[in-house]
């Protein structure tokens, strides 16, 4: 498990890499990730956006933004968390993502970005 923390939000990412959906003769690798998104600080937050910057160890780049996680822009008490799972396809067995979340303090409206910190997407073959 990888951690961040911005400005009192605490981001843990733990991934798997999933076999069952991967197809690697045909350059497939998929991974699932689990993040928790915790609010340290003593406001509530809400988080408006994603921005991604996904690597394939075949030296390719893409960047993924859009609203909210998963389809929702959740509202963080202070205290609390938010956890999602999402996934991500590869074209090689080993690759990294990183990111930010653009969030929002209710309480003057002011935004912020926090980071995602760099994961590792890899195959656990790989790793032998």
């Amino acid at each position: 498990m990888v951690t961040a923390i911005t400005d009192g939000v605490k981001v843990s990412v733990e991934t798997i890499y999933q076999p069952e959906y991967s197809n690697p003769a045909n350059e497939h690798f998929m991974f699932a990730y689990r993040i928790e998104i915790s609010n340290l600080s003593d406001y509530q937050v809400q988080l408006m956006r994603r921005q991604w910057v996904i690597f394939d160890s075949n030296s390719s780049r893409r960047e993924v933004d859009g609203e909210g996680v998963v389809g929702v822009q959740p509202i963080i008490n202070p205290g609390e968390s938010h956890v999602y799972v999402s996934g991500c396809n590869l074209k090689t067995d080993i690759g990294s993502m990183k990111g930010t979340y653009l969030m929002k303090r209710l309480v003057d409206e002011g935004e912020f970005e926090v980071d995602i910190p760099e994961f590792q997407l890899i195959a656990p073959y790989k790793l032998n």
